[in-house]
């Protein structure tokens, strides 16, 4: 299994784009297909290849696009004023086509307790429409398995699975392992192209009421063949992340085997 060096770029660069459609995937996750012909230039790299997003606030008449790129774009980001200063958030690229400029961003469409639509970003991705001006910001990858790595095991919630997706297809043909992939319904399954000796289990969440990530982290806890030679890749919910590495470490995995994220944190743990 090949390595990868892990891409926080220090010269992440700064692409402008905008919307050419928006499509429900899934009961719960929504694709936004963007278009810009810096984007010809994205360094994409596979896997879960992730990015700063840009939009646009509610309340803001027009995109101000931010002064932003390289090592310490943060800086001039939060200087600018908050009437202008658009809403930034992580995404994971959900697929690329550098020779039309565009590129997919899956959300993952959130809800409250009446059913409303909730979050900035899954807010947009379900109301933006043509031509809405957004920009995004390289960040490279997460996935770094170590050259002498015998297997994978990926874990995730919904709002991992654009990065599952990502890292199955850009597997080599020989690569072994395990998914444990949780989503919010069974009509969220989608059909993910990976190698052949990669089992992909699908966790649908059968009560509303369950935390996301729980599910997952119960499938995790389970699964009696954990390989310390392997690699695992946990992300997600705050709390199925570090509960996960926690878990495998204590199972024989070492921690440099081990990459996990919190993507976001659930008011419901």
């Amino acid at each position: 299994m090949s390595t990868r060096a892990r891409t926080l770029t220090r010269e992440s660069q700064l692409f402008r784009a905008s919307v050419v459609s928006t499509t429900r995937l899934t009961p719960n996750m929504q694709r936004v297909t963007v278009r810009g012909d810096e984007l010809r230039d994205f360094p994409w790299r596979g896997y879960d290849h992730w990015f700063r997003l840009f939009l646009r606030h509610p309340h803001q008449e027009r995109f101000h696009v931010p002064e932003a790129g390289g090592e310490k774009w943060w800086q001039p980001y939060l200087a600018m004023p908050d009437e202008v200063r658009p809403h930034c958030a992580n995404y994971t690229v959900a697929d690329f086509r550098a020779e039309d400029g565009e590129l997919d961003i899956d959300v993952v469409v959130h809800r409250g307790p009446d059913g409303e639509l909730a979050g900035t970003v899954a807010i947009w991705a379900c109301s933006t429409g043509h031509g809405e001006e957004l920009a995004l910001i390289d960040q490279g990858i997460l996935f770094d398995p170590p050259a002498d790595a015998s297997s994978v095991l990926l874990v995730a919630d919904e709002s991992g699975l654009p990065a599952v997706a990502g890292i199955l297809r850009s597997l080599a043909p020989d690569t072994v392992g395990r998914v444990f992939q949780e989503v919010p319904t069974d009509g969220d399954r989608r059909t993910l192209a990976g190698p052949p000796g990669v089992r992909v289990e699908w966790i649908p969440r059968t009560d509303p009421g369950t935390a996301p990530g729980s599910a997952a982290l119960a499938a995790l806890r389970a699964h009696r063949d954990i390989d310390p030679d392997g690699y695992a890749f946990v992300v997600g919910e705050q709390t199925l992340a570090t509960e996960g590495r926690r878990h495998l470490h204590r199972a024989g995995m070492p921690k440099d085997r081990i990459t996990f994220s919190g993507f976001w944190k659930s008011e419901q743990h």
